[in-house]
C-alpha cells in the first residue's frame, strides 16, 4: 500500500496472488486490508482475468458482495469498504517470477508514483496479456551473458534459478 500523504494515482497498491482462483485468494486480501478499510463490503475485477466467482461470497462470518467487469483495467481489482471507501490494487500475475513480482509491487506502492497500470508493468518488463485468463505469460528479463553482448530471454528460460533464489529456495507452486 502507498504510505499516507502519498502522489495519488492509479492505483492505491499492490496485490500479488498465489492463483488465479478468485475465490481463494479473497479471504487473505480482505483480512490485510482491514486496516485500511475496515470491514470490506464489496470486490470489483475484470471478468476475463478472474473468470467467474460468486456473488456473494462469505468472508470472515460476513458477506461480501463480489462484482465482475469487462469495463475495469484487466490488471486492478477494487474493494469497497462498508463506509464506501475504497482501494484500487495493481494485481500482479500469479506466475510472475518472484523478483519481477517485487518489482511490481515496489512500483505500485511508491509513494510518489503517478504511473498507469500498463507504465508500472511495462517499466518491469511485464509485456500486455499478462496473466490473463486465456494467455500465457510473457515476461522480458535481460540476461548478461559473458562478454559485452547483453540477451533477452523469456522468464521460463532465464530466471529458474532467481525465481528459487527470490523464494527463499522455496518455489511457489505452478
Amino acid at each position: 500500500m502507498k504510505p499516507d500523504g502519498a502522489a495519488l494515482g492509479y492505483v492505491d497498491g499492490g496485490w500479488w496472488p498465489w492463483s488465479a482462483d478468485l475465490a481463494a485468494e479473497l479471504p487473505p486480501l480482505v483480512s490485510a486490508l482491514g486496516a485500511w478499510l475496515g470491514p470490506v463490503a464489496r470486490v470489483s475485477y475484470h471478468l476475463d482475468t478472474w473468470g467467474l466467482v460468486a456473488r456473494k461470497v462469505s468472508i470472515g462470518g460476513r458477506v461480501v458482495r463480489v462484482e465482475g467487469f469487462r469495463s475495469t483495467d484487466p490488471h486492478t481489482i477494487m474493494v469497497i469498504g462498508s463506509d464506501s471507501r475504497r482501494v484500487s490494487l495493481l494485481v500482479v500475475p500469479p506466475d510472475l517470477p518472484g523478483g519481477v513480482a517485487r518489482a511490481v509491487l515496489r512500483s505500485a506502492a511508491g509513494g510518489d508514483s503517478t504511473a498507469s497500470v500498463a507504465d508500472i508493468l511495462a517499466s518491469n518488463g511485464v509485456l500486455p496479456g499478462a496473466g490473463s485468463a486465456d494467455s500465457e505469460l510473457e515476461v522480458t528479463v535481460p540476461v548478461v551473458v559473458p562478454g559485452p553482448r547483453v540477451t533477452e530471454a523469456t522468464a521460463g528460460e532465464a530466471v529458474a534459478e532467481e525465481r528459487w533464489e527470490a523464494e527463499g529456495g522455496r518455489a511457489r507452486p505452478a
